[in-house]
């Protein structure tokens, strides 16, 4: 099995965050159509089979988890 590229050396990162959805997406470098890899707990880790390298992340459920994580005994 080949090895992924966790993390080169980047010009830019970038995000975008979908309120209505709540959904947090971040690319590393220009965004590209990646493969999803469902990592569990709402996290999916985007990569480019092509340069076999990991292009970004998508975090489901964002703002939920921070009010969880800020206000343990509300949640």
């Amino acid at each position: 099995m080949d090895a992924i590229s966790i993390l080169q050396k980047s010009e830019q990162v970038s995000w975008d965050y979908d309120d209505e959805a709540d959904v947090l997406y971040v690319s590393i470098g220009e965004p590209l159509p990646a493969v999803g890899v469902d990592i569990g707990d709402g996290m999916v880790l985007r990569y480019d089979e092509t340069h076999n390298a990991l292009v970004g992340l998508t975090v489901v459920g964002l703002r939920a988890r921070l009010q969880q994580e800020l206000n343990p005994t509300k949640g």
